[in-house]
C-alpha cells in the first residue's frame, strides 16, 4: 500500500512526530511505501501537489484537528480513505472547543477507523460521544529508544551526585512547567542537593519567557533546550527521576521511553498518565501540590527510588505497534491493497 502520515507542521522533535516518524519505519519494515507531510491549519500549494503526486491508498491523520482542518481544505471534499489517530489536545479540548469541534466531528465521521492509544480515554470517549465512537480501535503503543549517546550532566554541567528530576516536555502551558517550577519551591529547602531540568522546545512563545524568566531566580532548575529525539534515552538514563506536570495527556512517548528503561517516574494523576505509571510500581501519581512535595522529597531517596526502577523493555514493542497499525489500514483500504 502507498500510505500517506499527515502531521501538524512543528518542531521534529514534538511527540506527533516522533509517533509519525516512528509508523513510518514500522511500516516500512514490512514492505509498505509511506511518506510524512508535515502542513499547518491552512495548507500550502505544495502539500497538495504532494498529495496528488503521491497518490495514497490510504490516509494517516495524527491529530483530528491540526492534520484534519487542513486535509478537509486540501481534499476539497473528496472522500479518500482516510485513519485517525486521536490526541489527548483533541479529546481533552478540541471536543468541547466551538472553533474545532466541527471539523474534530467531520474528520471522525468521515474516518474509516478512529485510534486511540489509551485505553482509558478510549473508553471516555465512548462514554461521552458515543455517536464519534463507532469506528473507534484500540492501537497497541510502542516506543523505539533512540542510540546516540547523550552525555546529558557533562553536556549541561549538571552535578554527578545531584538528585536529578527531568521534565521532558515542550514548553507550554498545556505541560505545566511553570507551575512545576513553582512546587520544587518547597521541595529544595528539604535538600541543596537536587537539580530541576527541563528540556523541550519552545511552542508558546508568551508561556514560555515567562517560565525562562522564573527560571532566573532559580539557581537549582535548569532549562537544556530541546534535546534530538534519538538521544533521548541516553539523556534519560543519567536522570534519578522523569517528571510529568500536564494537565492533559494523550500518552506521553517520554514517560512510555522512562518506563521502558527503568527510571522511576513522577507524574500528575490523569488518563494520559495512568496509563503508564503504576503507582508504586514503576512511579508516583500525583493530585495536588502537597503529594508532589511528598513524594519528590521521597525519590530524594536512593532507595525508594530503587523500590521504583522497574524496567519494561518488552510492553511497548514497536512491531507489535507496527503490525496492528497495518491491519487497520487494511480494514480501511475498501480494494483491500
Amino acid at each position: 500500500m502507498r500510505i500517506l502520515i499527515v502531521v501538524p507542521e512543528q518542531d521534529r522533535i514534538s511527540g506527533n512526530w516522533v509517533t509519525a516518524m516512528r509508523f513510518q519505519q514500522g511500516l516500512s519494515a514490512h514492505d509498505q511505501q509511506v511518506i510524512v507531510e508535515g502542513t499547518g491549519l491552512q495548507p500550502e500549494p505544495h502539500f497538495l501537489e504532494r498529495i496528488q503526486a503521491f497518490a495514497p491508498d490510504v490516509t494517516i491523520l495524527l491529530h483530528a484537528y491540526r492534520s484534519g482542518k487542513p486535509w478537509l481544505t486540501a481534499t476539497a471534499g473528496r472522500r479518500l480513505p482516510t485513519v485517525v489517530l486521536l490526541t489527548g489536545t483533541d479529546i481533552n479540548h478540541g471536543l468541547e472547543n466551538p472553533q474545532q469541534q466541527d471539523v474534530i466531528s467531520r474528520i471522525l465521521r468521515q474516518a474509516e477507523l478512529v485510534l486511540l492509544q489509551n485505553p482509558l480515554l478510549a473508553k471516555a470517549l465512548s462514554s461521552s460521544h458515543p455517536e464519534l465512537s463507532v469506528n473507534l480501535r484500540e492501537l497497541p503503543p510502542g516506543i523505539k529508544l533512540g542510540t546516540e549517546e547523550y552525555h546529558l550532566r557533562d553536556r549541561h554541567q549538571l552535578a554527578k551526585e545531584a538528585t536529578l528530576f527531568l521534565c521532558p516536555a515542550g514548553l507550554r502551558s498545556v505541560k505545566g512547567p511553570l507551575e512545576l517550577l513553582e512546587m520544587f519551591d518547597q521541595v529544595i529547602t528539604h535538600s541543596s542537593d537536587v537539580l530541576l531540568a527541563f528540556c523541550g522546545p519552545i511552542i508558546e512563545e508568551e508561556y514560555s519567557q515567562r517560565f525562562l524568566s522564573a527560571l532566573k531566580a532559580r539557581p537549582w532548575a535548569r532549562y537544556l533546550g530541546a534535546i534530538p529525539t534519538q538521544a533521548m534515552a541516553s539523556a534519560m538514563r543519567e536522570a534519578d527521576v522523569v517528571v510529568n506536570n500536564s494537565q492533559t495527556e494523550g500518552l506521553a512517548n517520554s514517560l512510555l521511553e522512562a518506563a521502558t528503561l527503568g527510571i522511576p517516574i513522577l507524574a500528575h494523576k490523569i488518563p494520559g498518565n495512568i496509563a503508564v505509571v503504576q503507582h508504586e510500581t514503576n512511579g508516583l501519581l500525583y493530585t495536588s501540590q502537597e503529594e508532589f512535595v511528598d513524594y519528590s522529597i521521597q525519590l530524594l531517596n536512593g532507595k525508594r527510588r530503587q523500590q521504583l526502577s522497574s524496567p519494561d523493555p518488552g510492553c511497548y514493542d514497536p512491531d507489535n505497534e507496527a503490525l496492528a497499525l497495518l491491519t487497520f489500514l487494511q480494514q480501511a483500504v475498501p480494494s483491500g491493497k
